[in-house]
């Protein structure tokens, strides 16, 4: 009886707590994707989830435009633009737009300022 009352408590001490996917928010991707005055991360690791997080908007708009439902906020970034220019690029439209993305899902933002800043050209 006591072994079963052990294996029991074993058990429940390793039942995994409730996950939920995480949201970046505006506020939270400024904070990870931020530098000091020498260029160097605030967040220990921060730029390496600020262009993961910035890539997997880009690679999912990449894939919506290849399926011909290409959204409206449509952006077409040069193909030799380095992920650190598009990081910087970002950084500064969220920094400058703090109010209207910060408390809100990242992803718009991402997309809006690489909207502003690679609009596709229209085709004539």
């Amino acid at each position: 009886m006591r072994y079963c009352l052990a294996l029991i408590a074993a058990a429940l001490i390793f039942v995994p707590a409730k996950a939920d996917a995480a949201q970046f928010s505006g506020a939270y991707l400024i904070r990870v994707c931020a530098s000091d005055s020498a260029g160097k991360e605030i967040v220990p690791g921060g730029h390496i989830a600020c262009q993961a997080y910035i890539s997997g908007v880009v690679d999912y708009h990449v894939l919506i435009r290849s399926l011909g439902t290409a959204p409206s906020v449509d952006f077409c970034i040069p193909e030799n633009t380095s992920l650190n220019k598009v990081q910087s690029i970002v950084f500064r439209y969220l920094v400058k737009n703090r109010k209207q993305h910060g408390s809100f899902v990242a992803a718009p933002g991402v997309a809006l300022a690489l909207y502003e800043a690679y609009p596709c050209k229209k085709k004539k």
